[in-house]
């Protein structure tokens, strides 16, 4: 496997158990039945056991680490926007990403960011491509900033950040993110134990 990206930081557990991720799970699936090499983007934190699972399979993983970022998509001028996510995102390249893993970083980004963000990784993705996201849905609170999620295997989720204070979530709703997300549909949807809509979306 082949990476992109700053390297990865080891996992220190914060306590919780494992969460179940069926569409996860399911692109997991799909990887082990792929015969060609899949282009991975991992708008995520580098992590060990990211970096683990994806060494199982012919895969280039190129990781943006997008937390460290989201003040550079907190801008209302859309010229500088745009400038802002070409300078976070990996430049394009003939090989385009099969996966997007978005974890909860979606529900970071305000409306018109969101759109020119995904756009933007549209850009960079072949059709047919699939973005992973959770999506905060049932509690009107959200951690103030992005959750580190690493996969335990191929099927669970967990998330090892620490205890932070909380924000107001915009608990975007299928009708929000289907505006806000152009050429980009709604694969599959699941709601998970944690209060978290599990996306898959399709482009």
């Amino acid at each position: 496997m082949k990476v992109s990206g700053r390297s990865a930081a080891p996992v220190q557990p914060a306590g919780t158990e494992p969460l179940n991720a069926p569409l996860f799970a399911s692109l997991i699936e799909r990887l082990e039945a792929a015969e060609e090499r899949c282009v991975v983007l991992d708008l995520g934190a580098a992590r060990t056991e990211t970096l683990a699972l994806f060494a199982r399979f012919r895969a280039r993983l190129d990781i943006v680490d997008l937390g460290e970022s989201l003040d550079l998509l907190d801008v209302d001028e859309p010229d500088v926007l745009r400038e802002n996510i070409e300078r976070v995102l990996p430049p394009r390249r003939p090989e385009k990403a099969h996966l997007v893993l978005c974890w909860d970083l979606l529900n970071y980004l305000k409306r018109p960011a969101l759109t020119a963000f995904m756009s933007a990784v549209a850009d960079r993705a072949r059709r047919g491509a699939f973005a992973h996201a959770l999506i905060a849905y049932s509690s009107s609170r959200m951690p103030i900033k992005p959750a580190c999620f690493v996969p335990v295997d191929g099927q669970r989720l967990l998330n090892v950040s620490p205890p932070m204070p909380e924000r107001d979530a915009p608990r975007y709703s299928p009708e929000d993110l289907a505006n806000c997300l152009p050429g980009y549909t709604v694969e599959r949807a699941r709601l998970l134990r944690n209060g978290m809509q599990e996306y898959l979306f399709r482009l």
